[in-house]
């Protein structure tokens, strides 16, 4: 599969031919995204998410999508756990779904259910769930993850229309997150953008009548409070520092070091 999937490496189409004898033991065990400081977030997602993450767009500047914010320096995901573990009350969608996702060749036409066979608890020795039965058809277990991703598909385009609407309105600025250590040198996160806050109290009353409307205007405001857990991520970064006190920030069209890694594509853990 395409590296813009992130967590994947050997993603490959569920068939009863291939994975007949496959099963997959699903557990509490989240390193396969260790190495990530950011994933998509669909808009459905803003009011569980924004409590613990950051919620920023990211992408292309003609093509952004929502993201939460998983650490300040690149393959450097703070909210593992040492035991691997998910050190948060909401897991997003894009990490859920792991290590099942859609692939498509004909540009969303159709879909084809693939998983990810570098997944340590993909295994052929009939551990956790079977993927096709005697029968040579999808077993329940698949089934159920078709639908989870066929939810999740349905999600993005309606996310991605939700993004064209604020990019159209111009509502973006360029962001950076900079945290100063206490022993000395700083972090940077940039390459993402967020809402203007007076651009948005700006609009004519028509277009926020509009966005009020498909509930959009509130999640721009939720995005917009979810910023305050950029202090968050400081106090994760103080933590695996060992306690060494830092003071984070986010600031508007500066230059930094890491980008937020999210794929421009289209396509979380069942």
């Amino acid at each position: 599969m395409a590296t813009q999937l992130l967590i994947y490496e050997t993603a490959v189409p569920v068939s009863a031919a291939r994975h007949r004898d496959a099963s997959v033991e699903v557990g509490a065990d989240y390193a396969f995204a260790r190495n990530v400081n950011s994933v998509p977030l669909m808009a459905v997602e803003f009011p569980h998410a924004a409590a613990e993450y950051a919620i920023v767009f990211a992408g292309a500047p003609d093509a952004v999508m929502p993201a939460v914010i998983l650490g300040v320096r690149g393959n450097e995901n703070l909210y593992l756990t040492p035991a691997n573990g998910w050190a948060a009350k909401y897991v997003p969608a894009f990490v859920r779904r792991y290590p099942f996702v859609f692939s498509t060749t004909d540009e969303g036409k159709s879909f084809m259910l693939c998983v990810d066979e570098a997944f340590p608890g993909f295994n052929r020795a009939q551990r956790g769930q079977r993927l096709i039965g005697d029968d040579g058809k999808a077993t329940p277990y698949v089934e159920n993850v078709l639908r989870f991703l066929q939810e999740y598909q349905a999600q993005f385009n309606r996310t991605r229309a939700f993004c064209r609407k604020v990019q159209e309105l111009d509502l973006l600025e360029p962001m950076q997150a900079q945290i100063d250590m206490a022993a000395g040198g700083r972090l940077s996160l940039r390459g993402f953008f967020a809402v203007n806050r007076a651009k948005l109290k700006a609009l004519p009353g028509d277009k926020l009548a509009e966005l009020a409307k498909g509930d959009e205007l509130e999640l721009l405001y939720v995005h917009l409070q979810s910023m305050r857990n950029f202090d968050g991520l400081r106090d994760r970064l103080v933590v695996l520092e060992g306690g060494k006190k830092a003071e984070a920030n986010a600031e508007p069209k500066r230059e930094g070091e890491a980008k937020p890694k999210v794929p421009a594509g289209k396509s979380a853990r069942r």
